[in-house]
């Protein structure tokens, strides 16, 4: 009896094309992963208004800070205003219950209760008017109950995105005919140095006067002085000679 040579299974054969589809597909796969853990892992700082327009009056403006920390919450934010904007301009509109805001020499602080861990730190201000610019950067510190502190006050430089950028917003132009407003009273105030005094007439007068009356008090003074002081020579010059007098008178009869 003949030995049965056993069937060979030809191995299946992949076309071109589906092979073609495999890599691709296995491809974004792992570019997806590589993407997914290169991504930051920061927050971000935003800012939008409700009239995005140079020279718009009475804007909102809104404010988010992304909470970052998985153990601690917000307990403040502060914000540095870019120029054109003085902290008088600024009126505090909605914020996180027992937040209060408090002014400083170049923007505000906003601060109260640590919020819930995980929870964003929104408010809104109302900014008296715009400046005529293309678009305003806000520098927000973002401090949370355990000490932690995030920066976000970096500007693009070179055209490169910074790590931690500065809230950023971008201005349409100024409508037709729109104006700068008048200063706001704190920006007078530093603006406008203290007018040295100036004498006025009469007081340059009076000043005159007082100089002549001190002058010639001095020299009636100066003149009494010298007056007094012959009167004193002259008694003693008149005592010497009634002494030598009676000297001379009483010397025959010794």
């Amino acid at each position: 009896m003949s030995a049965v040579s056993p069937v060979s299974t030809p191995t299946p054969t992949l076309s071109p094309a589906r092979a073609g589809r495999r890599f691709a597909v296995a491809c974004a796969v792992a570019l997806t992963a590589t993407l997914a853990l290169a991504a930051p892992a920061s927050a971000h700082a935003e800012v939008e208004a409700d009239t995005p327009q140079a020279l718009a009056e009475n804007v909102t403006l809104s404010f988010v800070s992304e909470a970052e920390s998985s153990t601690a919450g917000f307990t403040g934010l502060r914000i540095v205003l870019p120029q054109g904007i003085a902290p008088a301009d600024v009126t505090l509109g909605e914020a996180p219950t027992g937040w209060k805001l408090t002014p400083t020499a170049d923007g505000y602080n906003l601060a109260g209760p640590a919020l819930k861990t995980g929870t964003d730190a929104e408010h809104q201000i109302k900014v008296r008017q715009l400046p005529d610019v293309k678009e305003l950067a806000f520098k927000t510190i973002e401090t949370y109950s355990d000490g932690k502190v995030s920066r976000w006050i970096e500007l693009p430089t070179g055209g490169e995105e910074p790590e931690q950028p500065a809230p950023v917003l971008k201005l349409k132009a100024a409508a037709p005919g729109a104006r700068p407003a008048s200063p706001s009273p704190s920006e007078t105030e530093s603006a406008a140095p203290s007018p040295t005094p100036s004498a006025t007439p009469s007081d340059a007068a009076a000043a005159a006067s007082d100089t002549g009356t001190k002058a010639a008090n001095d020299d009636g003074s100066s003149t009494g002085v010298i007056i007094g002081v012959c009167l004193a020579v002259l008694a003693v010059l008149g005592g010497a000679v009634f002494w030598l007098v009676q000297r001379r008178k009483a010397a025959p009869q010794d």
